[in-house]
């Protein structure tokens, strides 16, 4: 069996490096496996450009441009929202010949176009799709917020402003329906909540949706010796407790770093000596903006790409923080949990499928600073941290493995081979 992965990019952002990750695992499980992407950022064989670099560029250019004209020029939501209007022909491509199974990713900003899945479909090669938003559940946007439009139709989105262009969404609806109506695809989630979520949706009823988790290799993300990791990254806090916060880019809404600048005050107000006690590592793109808004001591690792060094990272933390307020299945909270690392973050998505509560870390009341502050301190000064990293290690090692994932992806591509009648 040869498996086609198709993703925007190679490394930036969390589908990719899930995707890639999958690649991996499934190469190293005996599964031909390649990796196509329109942004390669390495030498890796089994990764594959689309090619066309100024074309896939304008493509980008043209989609964020008719956006931008239906957001009345307004750069807010520019990014929530994908209308897949133009793209690759990716049927062309050699590694789309060969391939048994094409298995698509997040394939947005300008990669693939719905006319290009439609393309996909009708070689009638079985394709799978693993959903790290709700995109494909739903006309345009990436998350829903508090909107249930796509439990019938997507008709007036709150991310667009009411007008003469407002239908845009409706366009986009009717496209992918035609497309589901015609053709099967078997859905992936990442996590169970959006398992429920997607099966909501007026355009996935007629589809086939289940769910895995992504998945890890616990031989780079593995404990290590903390000092040695903090004397690494030049952290000088002998003695103090290091709360970790990730994210591509920090000041991102959806991430939640208020609630966690608040629950620091509320700590601080309660017990001003934790100043001399705790510092906050923030890593990430524009964390120098954010030391202003802490109420302790604030260390800015900046944006990392070297996979050792953001190992290193949540080695040196004590208690990783997410106070996300969506959220699919964070790749940072596996990271942080493989590494021994205890969790704290919101009752959202698929989180509190990965922190168990009490026992891996502590889950918080949805958007409850309050509750965010009492699962810190709970995790920093009162729970056993020796239990706590024994069963983050151990939670990792029994639902993320590399071969358990594998396995549980290649009984979801022998269904779509049979459901199709496709011949390996």
């Amino acid at each position: 069996m040869r498996v086609l992965i198709v993703n925007t990019s190679e490394k930036t952002g969390g589908a990719a490096v899930a995707a890639h990750r999958l690649m991996e695992a499934l190469i190293n499980n005996g599964v031909k496996a390649k990796m196509l992407v329109r942004d390669k950022q390495s030498e890796q064989l089994t990764v594959v450009s689309a090619g066309n670099g100024w074309r896939q560029q304008l493509y980008f250019l043209w989609e964020r441009w008719c956006i931008f004209a239906h957001l009345h020029f307004s750069r807010k939501h520019l990014f929530e929202v994908d209308i897949a209007n133009v793209g690759t022909d990716i049927t062309s491509l050699p590694e789309f010949k060969e391939a048994d199974i094409i298995h698509l990713h997040w394939i947005n900003q300008g990669f693939l176009s719905l006319s290009g899945i439609r393309k996909i479909l009708a070689s009638g090669k079985p394709v799978v799709w693993t959903m790290h938003d709700i995109w494909p559940a739903t006309a345009i946007c990436h998350y829903a917020r508090r909107c249930n439009q796509y439990t019938t139709k997507c008709t007036a989105c709150p991310l667009l402003p009411r007008g003469i262009l407002s239908n845009l969404q409706a366009k986009v609806w009717r496209k992918k329906m035609e497309i589901l109506n015609k053709y099967n695809i078997t859905f992936v989630a990442c996590s169970r909540w959006l398992e429920g979520e997607a099966k909501k949706s007026a355009l996935l009823k007629r589809q086939h949706v289940t769910s895995i988790p992504n998945t890890i290799n616990s031989h780079v993300f593995c404990p290590k010796d903390k000092q040695k990791a903090r004397q690494k990254l030049g952290i000088p806090v002998e003695g103090k407790r290091v709360i970790l916060f990730v994210s591509q880019r920090v000041t991102d809404e959806r991430k939640g770093l208020n609630y966690l600048v608040e629950a620091l005050k509320k700590m601080t107000a309660q017990d001003p000596t934790l100043k001399e006690k705790a510092v906050v590592a923030v890593l990430g793109g524009h964390s120098e903006e954010v030391s202003s808004l802490l109420p302790l001591p604030m260390i800015s690792l900046g944006y990392v790409n070297d996979e050792q060094k953001i190992v290193d990272v949540y080695n040196a933390a004590d208690v990783f923080v997410l106070p996300s307020l969506e959220d699919n299945l964070p790749n940072t909270i596996m990271e942080a949990m493989a590494c021994g690392v205890p969790c704290v973050g919101f009752n959202v998505g698929g989180i509190p499928e990965m922190i168990a509560h009490m026992k891996t870390g502590y889950v918080a009341k949805t958007a409850d600073a309050d509750d965010l502050a009492r699962g810190i301190l709970w995790t920093l000064f009162e729970a056993d941290a020796h239990d706590l990293k024994h069963k983050c290690v151990s939670k990792v090692a029994h639902q993320y493995s590399q071969a358990s994932v594998a396995l549980r992806y290649q009984e979801v591509y022998n269904h779509a081979v049979a459901s199709t009648n496709y011949k390996i």
